[in-house]
């Protein structure tokens, strides 16, 4: 047993080491020189190493301590880390005023305007004040457990100042100068550099080995709260966005300092672009202004759509221009075919990414912008995202330009590349063109068509470029034989694998509508288009004029889909489908006179073991239901899976009927595919 005042001692050192942190990294105002906080460490060091058992995870000495990984676990974030939507001009934020201020009925709203750091967003859960758990954004439902590269960052707290249980939401980024000095050690070292600051954070994030993130100069901003626990809090809940900013503060995490409560919509057009011209002055990237409204009541009674929520939007930055020269113009085959025109650039840096290709979209923008191979161009990032050609700058004309000419067959299949009437863009007609069908795989393959889980990028581009798969049919050929043979592919990868393209038969009609990449059809039109023909053969079978009979239907769409039945390829693939017991129909729908759930508003949290979310909300609509992504007075019941969210916390404080998921089936008649009693 070690002594008590050497208990005392290393309980005195912590507290102290903690402040200090706190001081240097958080603040950024330092009490204590170097030497001196060296000198603090070293003891509490000394004194572990001689006393092992007063080590504990929030010491000090244990940011970086965790033996390499070999490979991230998942996590369920206890709230969804859901996306922002986006404006990019005055009259768009004060369309989304407008709304805001329609739905809550008030003829004004307070605003939070925030830095929007161009970085990493992390989700950091507590447990009565101890760091438990660091997660990356992942897909806003599950992400990668990062915890111990996370706690090598030395601004994520690792003990709070109060014992809150919480989970954080932040941004991991790199200053500019960290940034540079990083670089220019790679090149040192031979290594290759990095393209900007917030490409080095994600790849230092998911570092297996905490040990090379530790050398990686990250810090954090944190900008909200997930979820807050009803115990430990120093004062009252937080009633507005910037008290819980405050909260944040408070708590021992760093807040960026430039969030300002706007009073108007004015305000926050102002603070927008006093960043826009000023983001340069700044030591870290930006990449526009985040906007929230502030009082967090009005958060629940707002809510949210399937993507995003309705309280908040992201206002992004006009991007920056380069001047650079186009030396090649190839084309690129997407997952419908679109033959897409690319330049090959001279490397030229823009936003802080370096950028070396440019969309040039179709071959009339080419030809309405007369760019050339040779040409001397402006380059632009729209939405500070995709690289884009802006205009030639013709002066600088030698005569040795060439003009581009569009390609008559696709250059990864050899099949004929055509232009429908009335179209901007080109496409390659061969359904088993390998460059389609990569990306359609993955396509086929995603959360809301087939939800075929494993089955990403590199497996994809395997299973073609070793002509496992020709076609969407030939998934369900596949044999644990084949896949174990393909790198990295495992038995029991393989296993689950199959498991999951087994499942995917039962996804129904408008899901693989969806899936199998019609051009112009979307989910909700897939879901228009099952509801109406009941089933993939009178759908092939429709004409021009009776696809237009449905709602939201038009002569384009109308004329995509005929096209696409008409080619045999097409069909041929449809029917092995069937064969394969791939289903092709849809449930009958509940009469509306029968709908026992008309009026009734649903919000679903947590996993479902018997049915994909998807699947449940599909049931509940089928039955006359609604549901919604956020729970309120007005939501009727929570359906509660596994590992629920804050939406349980938040539906038993209003009283909000509580459903577990045997209650769920019942209550729908057995599943997605039962008979529906209520």
């Amino acid at each position: 047993m070690a002594p008590r005042e050497v208990v005392e001692r290393v309980a005195q050192l912590r507290e102290i080491i903690h402040y200090h942190n706190y001081r240097y990294f958080v603040l950024d105002d330092p009490e204590i020189s170097d030497a001196e906080y060296d000198q603090l460490m070293r003891e509490l060091v000394e004194l572990e190493a001689a006393y092992p058992e007063l080590v504990t995870p929030d010491s000090p000495t244990q940011r970086v301590g965790a033996a390499p990984l070999e490979a991230f676990e998942t996590v369920r974030h206890r709230a969804p880390m859901m996306s922002l939507a986006n404006a990019f001009d005055r009259a768009e934020l004060e369309a989304f005023d407008a709304r805001v201020r329609r739905m809550l009925g008030v003829d004004s709203v307070e605003y939070v305007a925030e830095l929007k750091i161009d970085g990493v967003a992390v989700s950091l859960s507590y447990e009565e004040g101890l760091l438990v758990r660091g997660a990356t954004r992942g897909d806003g439902e599950v992400g990668e457990d990062v915890t111990q590269n996370l706690r090598t960052i030395r601004s994520v707290p690792l003990r709070l100042v109060h014992p809150v249980t919480i989970d954080v939401r932040g941004e991991v980024f790199m200053s500019r100068a960290d940034f540079e000095e990083l670089n220019r050690r790679r090149a040192a070292e031979g290594q290759p550099l990095f393209a900007n600051p917030r490409n080095s954070s994600a790849g230092s994030l998911r570092q297996l080995d905490p040990r090379v993130t530790a050398e990686r100069p990250l810090d954090i901003f944190c900008y909200g709260i997930g979820y807050l626990g009803e115990t430990g809090l120093p004062a009252k809940r937080p009633a507005t966005h910037s008290e819980a900013l405050e909260l944040l503060s408070e708590l021992g995490f760093k807040v960026n300092p430039h969030a300002r409560v706007c009073r108007s919509i004015d305000e926050v057009v102002a603070f927008c672009e006093h960043w826009e011209q000023q983001r340069r002055s700044l030591p870290y990237e930006i990449d526009g202004v985040v906007i929230k409204v502030n009082r967090l009541e009005y958060h629940d009674r707002l809510g949210t759509t399937a993507k995003s929520p309705r309280w908040a939007i992201a206002y992004k930055f006009a991007a920056e221009q380069a001047m650079t020269v186009v030396r090649e113009i190839v084309v690129n085959v997407g997952r419908t075919g679109a033959v897409t025109p690319m330049a090959i650039l001279d490397p030229v840096r823009i936003a802080g990414t370096t950028v070396s290709r440019a969309t040039l979209h179709n071959e009339d923008y080419i030809r309405d912008k007369d760019i050339r191979i040779g040409d001397t161009v402006i380059v632009h990032k729209a939405g500070d995202i995709i690289p884009e050609v802006v205009r030639v700058v013709t002066s600088k004309r030698t005569g040795a330009e060439r003009p581009f000419v569009m390609p008559k067959t696709c250059p990864a299949c050899g099949g004929e590349v055509v232009r429908p009437e009335g179209e901007a863009v080109a496409r390659c007609i061969n359904a088993r063109c390998p460059a389609q069908l990569v990306e359609g795989l993955i396509h086929f393959a995603s959360r809301n068509a087939m939800d075929i889980e494993g089955l990403g990028q590199a497996l994809a581009t395997a299973l073609v470029q070793q002509e496992l798969v020709k076609d969407f049919s030939d998934l369900y050929r596949l044999t644990k034989e084949q896949l174990v043979q393909l790198e990295r592919v495992g038995d029991k990868s393989a296993t689950n694998l199959l498991n999951a393209i087994e499942a995917s038969k039962s996804r129904g009609l408008a899901r693989l509508l969806y899936a199998l990449g019609i051009r112009l059809v979307g989910e909700e039109t897939a879901a228009s288009l099952a509801a109406h023909f009941k089933s993939i053969d009178a759908l092939a079978e429709a004409t021009v004029e009776q696809l237009m009979d449905v709602p939201e239907i038009g002569e384009k769409i109308a004329r995509s889909i005929v096209d696409y039945f008409d080619q045999p390829q097409n069909r041929a693939v449809i029917e092995a489908l069937k064969e394969l017991g791939v289903k092709t129909s849809e449930d009958a729908p509940v009469p509306v006179g029968e709908q026992p759930l008309a009026g009734k508003r649903f919000v679903i949290t947590g996993t479902l073991s018997a049915m994909t979310r998807q699947e449940a909300e599909a049931a509940i609509k089928r039955l006359g239901g609604t549901t919604s992504g956020s729970v309120s007075r007005n939501t009727d019941y929570l359906v509660v899976g596994a590992s629920p969210g804050s939406k349980l916390q938040r539906a038993q404080e209003l009283g909000v009927p509580i459903l577990d998921e045997e209650a769920f089936l019942n209550l729908i008649g057995g599943g997605p595919g039962g008979d529906h009693r209520a």
